[in-house]
């Protein structure tokens, strides 16, 4: 909605602008310009970069366009999951709590956690290294080193659709130099005719510049940079899976790995410890017994 309001505000200042300075609105419709303009920036997007980076800054501009960004419900449903998986292996041993990795949409406890289960990277992310902590061989320092590289790497995924949107960006200006050139070819080929004509010929011409410059810099810079902040705030989830289980593989108990990943939570959206253990523990259905909880902490 943020990405709608700028910009019917850029658009519309600019618009009512060039009308107040007495400018003819209707010289700026210049359809043929627009489509040399936008139609090499597509073209040579597509040239730059593999399909696969194409489809994914489509999917990665519509979540900008939404605001597709966790918020305290998803942290409160991976904090959920987490305790969930935590209390099994802690409680009831390996094999009860390799039911709900192995088939996780048919678990009775993650059924609990819907956003979780929707989001299909991050449920794997935690049935990964869950099934690693159940095989028991690894060392913390190697699964630490190992969930670092992982998420660097899908970090590192997940920007592609910024830069190769920025690239277009910055090309944007000479594109619509491009398009001016034209325009100034075609007005030289009718030199012969009256001013008025030669005139408006000049005009659609330099529109081309203003539109190369005006969708850089209003339009697809500013998406571009939209799309990079909510990229990195959907990587948010991830660190905070690693945190606690880090802390529960160096041999937290589950509550108190918990505030482990509670920490890494952005301050806007960060729940109180009083709300993570009242909505944590009790989504999982695992609310444990005072005298539990007591030798969990100890």
């Amino acid at each position: 909605m943020s990405v709608l309001i700028g910009l019917l505000i850029a658009i519309g200042s600019l618009i009512g602008g060039f009308a107040a300075m007495g400018g003819h609105i209707a010289v700026l419709w210049q359809p043929w310009e627009l489509v040399i303009i936008l139609g090499t920036a597509i073209g040579t997007y597509i040239i730059a970069h593999p399909m696969q980076v194409v489809k994914d800054s489509a999917v990665a501009t519509g979540e900008a366009l939404r605001g597709a960004i966790p918020k305290q419900s998803d942290y409160f449903d991976i904090l959920g999951v987490l305790y969930g998986l935590m209390r099994e292996l802690r409680g009831k041993g390996r094999a009860e709590a390799e039911q709900h990795i192995e088939a996780p949409h048919d678990s009775a406890l993650l059924a609990n956690f819907p956003s979780v289960l929707a989001n299909q990277k991050l449920l794997t992310f935690i049935c990964d290294y869950f099934r690693l902590i159940i095989v028991g061989k690894a060392q913390a320092h190697e699964i630490e080193a190992l969930l670092d590289e992982e998420i660097t790497s899908m970090h590192q995924d997940s920007l592609k659709p910024y830069y190769a949107m920025n690239m277009v960006a910055e090309g944007l200006p000479a594109l619509g130099i491009v398009a001016a050139v034209l325009g100034v070819i075609k007005a030289m080929g009718a030199i012969d005719q009256s001013p008025a004509l030669l005139g408006s010929f000049i005009g659609a011409a330099l529109v081309g510049t203003f539109a190369g410059i005006f969708f850089s810099y209003a339009v697809i810079g500013p998406i571009a940079y939209k799309i990079k902040t909510t990229r990195e705030k959907q990587a948010v989830v991830f660190i905070v899976v690693k945190q606690t289980l880090l802390a529960f593989i160096n041999g937290a108990a589950p509550q108190v790995a918990l505030e482990y990943g509670r920490k890494l939570i952005s301050a806007s959206e960060r729940p109180s410890i009083d709300e993570v253990e009242e909505k944590t523990i009790g989504g999982a259905g695992q609310r444990a017994p005072a005298n539990d909880v007591q030798k969990e902490a100890a």
